[in-house]
């Protein structure tokens, strides 16, 4: 898939596409950010953009936000498609065994294969996947390629957790930052490319805060019972402010019951339905066109929990969609307790 056809990320594709361009590309590279979301995929695209044999001008389009001129690969050529088919010779693939972790003999065996000129393109590409689980050793082992990478070789380092890696990592590699997919940009690429019919992709998208990978890991089972779950929660905290009865509604965020995941996991699936919930009951509110409606198929429920939302006190919606939003980052990205997240948010509702 060439940098063009990548769903998203238009700023940092304009930045990679003029970087080839103009022959700045760093030779070490950090892609950081939520998992699922397609540093994956830059990364390949970047691969075959360097290493394309008859590359291709991108056009900014008129009026664009984003400038996204520069060299692209044109996707049709040997070597663009040997790197779609994941068969060329200098690009390399580093990603954890069935350990979950990356140990040090396939980094060491790559470090070897850089040391020498490439065989096969322009540019060796070493793409580290889950570069966060590299074992210290392993870690270790890159420090020295990193501060003086082969002339020939770009390294890039694809990570959802990137406090994991060693400062000493951390301070070769330019770090390039990567958000959530729109829910607009999800919606299209699982209707488009996943089979989903447009209800459902809205369904999805909506809880799964930017992530294809999230989206695509959902059934329609365990979405079913996320949004059950969220919803008891937010009826419980809109009916009492006894904090103990509060307390007991978070249970219905952590339980695991029927749903094929971890606590953690669990509770990130429903704090993602519970987010898409108040984003609704925030345009039931405001009179919003019922199209516009995430959860369109709960709008009785939608409708009870507005009512009682608009007897509150003003603003607690916004308060609620901001204490989810909280936590959702301590648990995906500071890897906080699920129960004390979960506890936490019931009493900020």
């Amino acid at each position: 898939m060439p940098l063009r056809a990548v769903t998203g990320h238009r700023s940092l594709i304009g930045l990679l596409a003029r970087a080839v361009s103009r022959d700045t590309l760093p030779p070490t590279l950090l892609f950081a950010g939520p998992e699922g979301v397609g540093k994956r995929t830059v990364a390949f695209a970047l691969a075959q953009a360097i290493n394309c044999e008859t590359p291709v001008r991108m056009q900014p389009l008129p009026k664009a936000a984003d400038d996204i001129s520069g060299l692209d690969a044109c996707g049709s050529c040997r070597s663009c498609q040997r790197i779609e088919r994941r068969l060329h010779g200098e690009v390399l693939l580093v990603e954890p065994g069935d350990t979950g972790v990356i140990r040090i003999d396939p980094v060491r065996e790559v470090l070897d294969r850089s040391g020498y000129r490439p065989f096969e393109g322009r540019t060796r590409v070493v793409i580290l996947d889950e570069a966060d689980t590299l074992m210290g050793a392993a870690q270790n082992a890159l420090l020295k390629t990193l501060e003086e990478p082969p002339s020939s070789s770009v390294f890039i380092l694809v990570s959802s957790r990137p406090e994991a890696l060693l400062p000493t990592v951390l301070s070769r590699c330019p770090r390039l930052r990567f958000g959530p997919l729109s829910a607009a940009e999800l919606v299209g690429l699982l209707v488009k490319d996943h089979g989903y019919n447009e209800t459902d992709a809205r369904a999805v998208a909506a809880t799964a805060d930017g992530s294809l990978g999230r989206a695509l890991r959902m059934n329609s089972g365990d979405l079913a019972r996320a949004r059950e779950g969220a919803s008891r929660s937010l009826q419980g905290a809109v009916a009492t402010k006894d904090p103990q009865r509060r307390l007991a509604y978070a249970k219905d965020l952590i339980a695991k019951k029927d749903v094929a995941a971890t606590d953690r996991e669990a509770l990130v699936l429903r704090l993602g339905a519970m987010r898409s919930l108040l984003r609704d009951v925030g345009l039931v509110n405001s009179r919003a066109d019922h199209a516009a409606l995430a959860n369109a198929d709960l709008e009785s429920e939608l409708t009870k929990l507005a009512a009682a939302y608009e007897r509150g006190e003003e603003g607690r919606v916004l308060r609620a969609f901001s204490a989810v939003g909280r936590a959702l980052g301590a648990i995906t990205a500071r890897n906080a307790s699920p129960k004390i997240v979960a506890d936490w948010l019931m009493l900020q509702l």
